[in-house]
């Protein structure tokens, strides 16, 4: 269970770790100090609900259509490879740095629906938690929800992390050099994932 769970949160961890519109809005909260509990609660919440609709809703595609699994582990193996090449062509042009909140608003209500907005409103999110997430949850069968239990923490961990810890970090993602050594780890372990999976496709279908 323990492994499973590990996994999961690996996986959900890596997922997640790219910076993003969402993941800038967090860390620009955080350096503000305005709202950052509810702001890392409505992204935690939100990925905790997608995750576990793309873990129940997989596993049951899977169980009536025991050939989809492979199929879309091999899309999900693509999908890695693709976010792990845009990561690395991000950390070879380099360019990146933190930037500035202003123009955020520190109105608790505003602040929360922008929140909701980057979290829902962005297709990627539905292709990492509900698509890749549940697709990998498939194939652990009856154990799925361990695996979606590690990829929920992994969220609340990250965001937890990122708005709280966001002054430490500050200084170090002002440095573009500092985004270019993130997008470098996040492009490694994106195609070391993918590389598990077609392992484990390839010894389905040997």
């Amino acid at each position: 269970m323990v492994d499973i769970a590990a996994d999961g949160f690996a996986l959900g961890l890596s997922l997640i770790l790219a910076i993003g519109s969402q993941n800038a809005f967090v860390l620009r909260q955080g350096l503000r100090r305005s709202h950052v509990l509810a702001v890392v609660l409505t992204c935690a919440i939100s990925d905790a609900m997608l995750i576990a609709i793309g873990v129940t809703s997989f596993t049951k595609i899977a169980d009536m259509l025991p050939w989809i699994s492979p199929v879309l582990l091999v899309g999900g193996a693509a999908f890695l490879i693709v976010y792990g090449a845009i990561a690395f062509r991000s950390a070879v042009r380099g360019g990146n740095a933190l930037l500035s909140a202003e123009g955020v608003s520190d109105a608790f209500w505003p602040t929360i629906v922008t929140c909701l907005l980057l979290t829902w409103a962005n297709p990627h999110v539905y292709l990492d938690t509900v698509v890749l997430l549940g697709s990998v949850a498939s194939r652990y069968g009856p154990d799925a929800v361990w695996f979606g239990a590690g990829a929920v923490l992994s969220s609340f961990v990250f965001f937890f992390s990122l708005g709280f810890g966001a002054r430490v970090l500050a200084p170090f993602f002002a440095r573009p050099a500092a985004w270019r050594v993130l997008d470098l780890g996040v492009a490694l372990v994106m195609w070391a994932i993918a590389a598990k999976l077609l392992l484990e496709i390839w010894a389905l279908w040997r």
